[in-house]
C-alpha cells in the first residue's frame, strides 16, 4: 500500500516506514554498512555496490564540525556517482530499528549495498529521493519517530 499526497507524492511518513523496513531487511541480508569511516572506505573501494546512503544526526549533533565535514564529503561523493542519499533525524529510533542499544555504534552513516539483491522498499525510497531532486531538494530529510 502506498500513501500519496494530493499531488501524488509519497508522504514522508510512508517513506520513513519504508526506509526502516529497507534498513532492517538489508541488515538481515548482510547488505548494510554501518559507520562513517566504514562507509567512506567502502565507497572509495567499490562505489558501484552502493544503492543508498543514509546520513543520520539529531539537532544536537548539527554543531559537530568533524561530522558535518564527513557528511559534506559523503554527499559530494554520492552526488558525483549517482547514489541516492537521504538525511534522517531520530537517532534513538534508528538505533531501535537496527537493534543497537546505547551509543556504542556509529550510526551516522549507513550504506545499503548489493544492487543485485532484492531490497524490500528500495524502489519507494529511491522514488522519494528522485522526486526530491526534481524539487531541488538534493538531500531530502526524513524524521524517524518513535512508534
Amino acid at each position: 500500500v502506498m500513501y500519496l499526497t494530493k499531488s501524488g507524492d509519497l508522504t514522508s511518513t510512508h517513506v520513513s516506514v519504508a526506509l526502516e523496513e529497507l534498513l532492517v531487511a538489508a541488515r538481515r541480508q548482510g547488505c548494510l554498512t554501518v559507520g562513517v569511516y566504514e562507509s567512506a572506505k567502502l565507497m572509495n573501494a567499490d562505489p558501484d555496490c552502493v544503492v543508498l546512503c543514509v546520513l543520520a544526526c539529531d539537532a544536537e549533533q548539527e554543531g559537530d564540525v568533524a561530522l558535518q565535514i564527513h557528511f559534506t564529503l559523503l554527499r559530494a561523493f554520492c552526488c558525483d556517482v549517482d547514489i541516492n542519499i537521504l538525511r534522517v533525524s531520530g537517532m534513538k529510533r534508528l538505533a531501535d530499528v537496527l537493534g543497537e542499544s546505547g551509543e556504542a555504534r556509529d550510526l551516522h552513516c549507513l550504506l545499503v549495498t548489493n544492487p543485485h539483491a532484492e531490497h524490500l522498499k528500495l524502489d519507494e525510497v529511491g522514488s522519494y529521493c528522485e522526486e526530491s531532486r526534481c524539487n531541488n531538494q538534493w538531500v531530502p530529510l526524513l524524521a524517524l519517530r518513535d512508534r
